[in-house]
């Protein structure tokens, strides 16, 4: 694959296995993989699945996949853009994929907004600290909540360098993001409002929810704390609360 496109091959098949797994189980009607490159994550998906959707933007390899593919009718190669392709358009399944480092956050926000039950990534490992991070620790932001807020986040493992060709300069982390059964009615306001509270991390609640609602921030509990201190049903609290008063 050019190297534009940033991409790194996981090889290791025990750990291939895992994400498959952790995925579909050990079956599941459809899955989706975001780009299946030379098809190593997609030998590992198409026994556990009755319909794998492989969404694959670099010409050579989407061809070198149908014709290595040729006899499997479950596997379905779409050359496409993945930030334009609608995800949804087959029907509900599970999405799993190795993210170039580039576009990761715009896929997962993808995933987000959609209604797939679970994701599957394997991400930088940075950024799986910053999805599953809990309150009061460094890593713990907007994105943590924003994530935390839709989806039960799980690492499966910890993926070293040597287990991609060719090898990152970082480690990896895959991560298991289970859609919660019920999620705020009320999320794009409260996401919206999540965002105000990390504006400026170091600062209190007071300082960066002032300009938005004046003084009645004064009078809360939470006033003199900062956002990463906050938990996902404070942050609802919070929120709820000064919808009663704005």
């Amino acid at each position: 694959m050019p190297r534009k496109l940033g991409q790194h091959f996981l090889v290791r098949d025990a750990i291939l296995e895992r994400l498959a797994e952790a995925a579909c189980g050990q079956h599941t009607p459809r899955a989706i993989e975001i780009g299946p490159g030379r098809g190593a994550l997609t030998r590992h998906l198409l026994p556990r699945t009755d319909e794998l959707h492989a969404i694959e933007l670099d010409t050579s390899l989407a061809n070198h996949l149908r014709a290595k593919y040729a006899a499997e009718p479950k596997l379905h190669i779409h050359i496409a853009d993945v930030l334009a392709t609608d995800l949804s358009q087959w029907g509900p399944a599970v999405v799993a994929g190795n993210l170039p480092y580039y576009i990761t956050s715009p896929i997962i926000e993808k995933f987000l907004n959609g209604t797939f039950p679970v994701g599957v990534f394997l991400v930088q490992w940075e950024v799986s600290e910053r999805l599953r991070a809990r309150p009061g620790t460094r890593d713990y932001g907007y994105l943590s909540v924003a994530v935390q807020l839709i989806c039960e986040v799980e690492l499966i493992c910890k993926v070293p360098p040597s287990a991609f060709s060719p090898p990152p300069k970082v480690d990896s982390g895959a991560v298991r993001l289970r859609r919660r059964s019920e999620i705020p009615s009320n999320l794009p306001e409260l996401l919206k409002f999540v965002s105000r509270c990390f504006t400026q991390k170091r600062k209190t609640l007071r300082n960066n929810l002032r300009p938005f609602y004046g003084e009645k921030v004064d009078a809360l509990p939470e006033a003199g704390l900062r956002a990463e201190q906050l938990t996902i049903d404070q942050f609802i609290s919070l929120h709820a609360r000064l919808q009663t008063v704005h």
